[in-house]
């Protein structure tokens, strides 16, 4: 998907579809656009009239061609009092439910002005996506918009080129999230992931390096190897770093990458376990992220890390009851095998400490009851530092990621306790996404800012597309993620 920025006047610009904005006005709406006459003006606003348009957010209004226009046909999308109140996720989410409805037309136009030309930008693109890679005739399905420019006045685009470039990066991350996953799982085995991640910062100042079953091994990386080790597809860990020159400030983010989750022999009831292999929707929120934060040459370390397997039953599998020993020497007793993202990150999360990051951040697709809690679009987030935990939260908040800010209350430590080892994998049933956070806070030395994010909610959407999210992966926390590196590196 191409996206530009342009000044064309609106009515001058040839494409499948325009895309206006309008507010609620009375009775009736106002257009909140320019370069269109006022004549064609008046005409858009009887076509509207006519429809019924409130202009209320989300309200897409589909018209024909309009006479002096060069657009083929027009849509006009209502944005509530956002531009007027400076509500940029939903103008975000209005921009993102028109180009959703522009699915087969190739060229589309987005009229926006300097207050709101990067946030249009990037509502588009992430609109513009679709999945068919599996497809046997992909091209028979109308596409999405393959180009959307971007039409500011030419006396704002030198103002606006800047934050318009940026986002294309963040964009084409997203993008190769969400395909990641809804790749299926029969096409995604752990060393695909792995090489998945060498190819999409491939041409980058990124360094990657991987760990197979026997280098996993060797380094004591328990946990890694006991999730894994009932899959015919080993497990591997995989650690991406990009450390451009005079960059001070380090941020390490852990994400896991589960590829399938049957839940091993304590094994999932079947409804809904095709949609499994999600859960390592964390796993490509790191890989994407360092991806778009090298391809933005952002002046800041940044160490991702990717401990991934697939959690299978078999003869060789793990059981409850087992005992392994992690990466720092924990031994953890494993009372359920469906609580196997935690061990995965538990040895990555206990390699990225001894780096000493001035933030470490763990993604996961990590407890059914993060769900239960906030619904499927909010994240869980964890921390034991209330400054790391703010940070992350107002980052999230900005570009559009729902979270809500949980505790680690100490109370709860007591109900992983093991009278086999030092720790079990699984605590008291009620608040466990809570005692999930506590477990891996067991692995996180004292001074260390560390911040957990579950997204078991919206890093897949089980319902219909909206705004410019679309069924399916949804690429969450890679906006966040950046945001937050963009945050470190201007402190």
């Amino acid at each position: 998907m191409n996206l530009s920025l342009a000044t064309t006047p609106a009515n001058a610009t040839s494409c499948d579809v325009l895309v206006l904005t309008a507010m609620p006005k009375g009775r009736g709406v106002t257009l909140m656009t320019h370069g269109v006459t006022a004549a064609q003006q008046s005409k858009i606003l009887a076509a509207l009239a006519t429809l019924g348009a409130t202009g209320k957010a989300g309200e897409v209004s589909k018209l024909g061609a309009m006479s002096g226009l060069k657009a083929k046909a027009v849509i006009v999308v209502g944005t509530g009092d956002s531009q007027k109140i400076g509500d940029a996720e939903t103008y975000r989410q209005a921009i993102g439910s028109a180009v959703r409805a522009c699915v087969g037309s190739r060229k589309v136009a987005v009229v926006a002005d300097r207050d709101n030309a990067a946030e249009a930008a990037l509502a588009a693109g992430l609109a513009a996506y679709d999945f068919r890679a599996f497809k046997s005739a992909p091209g028979k399905a109308p596409a999405p918009p393959a180009i959307v420019t971007i039409i500011v006045p030419a006396a704002q685009a030198e103002s606006v080129r800047s934050k318009v470039s940026q986002v294309q990066p963040v964009v084409k991350a997203v993008h190769l999230a969400r395909d990641l996953v809804n790749t299926p799982p029969n096409a995604l085995f752990p060393a695909d992931l792995a090489a998945a991640a060498k190819s999409a910062v491939a041409g980058q100042p990124v360094k990657v390096t991987v760990w197979d079953e026997k280098a996993l091994k060797r380094d004591g990386c328990g946990g890694i190897l006991a999730v894994g080790q009932g899959s015919s597809h080993p497990p591997r860990l995989v650690k991406l770093e990009y450390a451009p020159a005079g960059a001070t400030a380090h941020l390490a983010l852990v994400g896991k990458g589960i590829t399938f989750d049957t839940g091993g022999i304590s094994i999932k009831p079947a409804a809904g376990m095709d949609e499994m292999k999600g859960d390592m929707g964390g796993a490509a929120a790191v890989i994407c992220a360092v991806k778009a934060i090298a391809e933005l040459s952002l002046p800041l370390r940044v160490t991702g890390w990717v401990p991934t397997a697939e959690n299978m039953p078999s003869g060789d599998a793990q059981r409850p009851g087992d005992v392994i020993t992690m990466f720092d020497g924990t031994t953890v007793e494993v009372l359920n095998t469906d609580a196997e993202g935690r061990l995965v990150l538990a040895d990555a999360l206990g390699m990225a400490v001894k780096e000493h990051p001035d933030m470490l951040i763990d993604v996961a697709t990590l407890t059914g009851a993060a769900r239960v809690a906030l619904g499927s679009r909010i994240a869980g987030v964890m921390s034991n530092d209330d400054s790391a935990r703010s940070q992350v939260c107002a980052a999230a908040e900005l570009v559009g990621e729902p979270s809500w800010p949980m505790p680690l209350p100490a109370d709860l430590r007591p109900s992983l306790d093991s009278a086999t080892a030092d720790i079990a994998n699984i605590g008291d049933r009620f608040g466990g996404m809570l005692s999930a956070g506590v477990f891996l806070q067991h692995f996180i030395p004292k001074g260390q800012a560390w911040v957990h994010i579950d997204i078991a909610g919206p890093s897949w959407n089980d319902k219909a597309a909206y705004g410019y999210t679309p069924k399916g992966g949804t690429g969450a926390a890679v906006r966040t993620f950046v945001q937050v590196a963009n945050d470190l590196a201007a402190r």
